[in-house]
């Protein structure tokens, strides 16, 4: 009775244990229902975010960065849709195709609202899209590849957008002969396109067609009509005035223009030695023309060493060897590469196909400016030497009382006298006739420094001088005399 009557310590241990056990479970809810009610209340529901930028401009390396940012901002954000606000009349097919691979790659669905235009390049980006609204009034088509003079490429340019359109419109379940007849004249669409004419779809027909999903008047209509989104924030990009300056500055016209003042300000201090406002121009160019390059991304480096490296090899040729050789040919040789290279995205020497055509395209960019300022520096120099309307003057009377003389009397006096050049004539230099020194202009291209020399003529302030048949000795000899 005894040991009956006795309450065993382990209960009295497993008691309140099991106690305090039961209390803490009546804080969590059975299989997780009020769980998902707390959170509703505590963690406030996310608004969805539609992301949205324009496209009104030629499509070019500057649309192609501001499409970048685009898309890394809307990852960002964690947008649920990118909407494309369109209307470009076309450009460049290397950068529309870029743009088409981006969109074909995102995660997030994109679609674009054509308020008129989607021309040529346009439309390769718009058939990329998850959906195409247009407005009414609005055109879709025309994609053959054209030069600058709007005529139309060979057959192989149009081969490789042919196939850019058809793959492009099949992945999007979009018809590929319709998209190919927007580039070819020759490809027939029974009821739709006529041989020999290029497709152009109007609003309407392209709804016909299934290359239009909706018709909009504006791109809220597109995100109020056409999507599930609930009243979603909308983002508009917003580019900032640096932004907007580096867009222009890469552009190829502006790229074209700055390598064009390179290029002549090295051609001006070829044909004059020394450090004067052609050298400051072709500096100043270079760092116009490098900086937002380097900060996006596309110079490294080793590119712009090319380039310094160039222009060294320049200034040697310029002031420390005669005539003109492997080094200044090899300088001119790096800084068209340095120029070319620094236009194209790389690691290293390792190129992309893609980055092949686009290194391809920047070349010839960087030949026809260079052909460009060679010539136009050409130009302005003969202009600048001979011309009769070009005069300076100085507000300043300089009389003669006050000891002021006129050196034209005696310049023109120096007519038919021999000398010796002090300088290379490139054709501007220095040359020394009876051990007074005067600039000179040589009637033939090139003098080597220290050719015995003759001046022909004095025209506008300026003497010109050809090479003579005395011998440097006698030259000199006279000269001293």
């Amino acid at each position: 009775m005894t040991t009956t009557g006795r309450i065993n310590p382990r209960v009295l241990f497993l008691l309140p244990t099991a106690l305090f056990l039961m209390s803490l479970l009546s804080f969590f809810p059975a299989n997780g229902q009020n769980e998902t009610s707390s959170d509703a209340v505590l963690t406030p529901e996310k608004k969805e975010t539609v992301y949205v930028f324009e496209i009104r401009e030629e499509i070019a390396k500057p649309v192609w960065r501001k499409t970048q940012m685009a898309f890394d901002e809307a990852i960002d954000t964690k947008s649920s849709l990118i909407l494309i606000h369109l209307n470009t009349y076309g450009g460049q097919v290397d950068f529309a195709d870029s743009i088409r691979t981006r969109i074909l790659q995102s995660t997030i669905p994109v679609y674009v609202f054509i308020d008129n235009n989607a021309a040529s390049a346009g439309a390769l980006i718009s058939i990329a899209c998850d959906s195409i609204y247009m407005q009414p009034g609005g055109n879709i088509g025309a994609a053959t590849v054209v030069n600058q003079s709007a005529e139309q490429l060979p057959d192989k340019y149009q081969s490789y957008m042919r196939a850019m359109m058809r793959s492009t419109a099949e992945t999007n379940g979009r018809d590929p002969q319709i998209a190919q007849a927007m580039v070819d004249p020759d490809v027939e669409v029974e009821g739709i396109s006529e041989k020999g004419k290029v497709l152009t779809f109007t609003t309407q027909e392209a709804l016909d067609n299934g290359f239009c999903e909706g018709i909009a008047n504006n791109y809220q209509e597109v995100i109020k009509n056409y999507t599930t989104l609930q009243n979603p924030e909308i983002v508009v990009q917003k580019l900032t005035l640096l932004d907007k300056l580096i867009g222009m500055l890469i552009s190829p016209a502006i790229s074209g223009l700055l390598i064009m003042v390179i290029i002549g300000g090295i051609y001006f201090e070829l044909q004059s030695p020394g450090i004067g406002f052609p050298s400051i121009a072709a500096v100043t160019a270079a760092l116009i023309y490098f900086a937002p390059l380097y900060l996006e991304g596309l110079a490294a480096h080793w590119e712009i060493a090319i380039f310094i490296v160039g222009i060294i090899l320049v200034m040697v040729e310029i002031f420390a060897l005669p005539g003109f050789g492997v080094a200044g040919i090899s300088g001119i040789l790096l800084i068209m590469l340095g120029l070319s290279f620094s236009m194209v995205g790389n690691v290293g020497f390792s190129f992309s196909a893609e980055q092949i055509e686009k290194l391809f395209t920047s070349i010839m960019v960087v030949i026809i400016a260079t052909t460009a300022g060679v010539v136009l520096s050409f130009f302005l120099t003969k202009k600048l030497l001979t011309s009769k309307n070009l005069h300076f003057a100085l507000n300043t009377v300089l009389d003669k009382n006050e000891g002021f003389t006129s050196s034209e009397n005696i310049q023109s006096e120096l007519i038919g006298s021999t000398g010796i050049a002090r300088t290379v004539l490139r054709p501007g230099g220095k040359i020394e006739i009876n051990q007074v020194v005067y600039d000179a202009v040589a009637e033939t291209t090139f003098i080597e420094k220290g050719t015995p020399v003759v001046v022909t003529r004095y025209v506008n302030a300026q003497l010109f001088v050809k090479k003579t048949n005395q011998n440097r000795l006698n030259t000199e000899e006279k000269s001293e005399q």
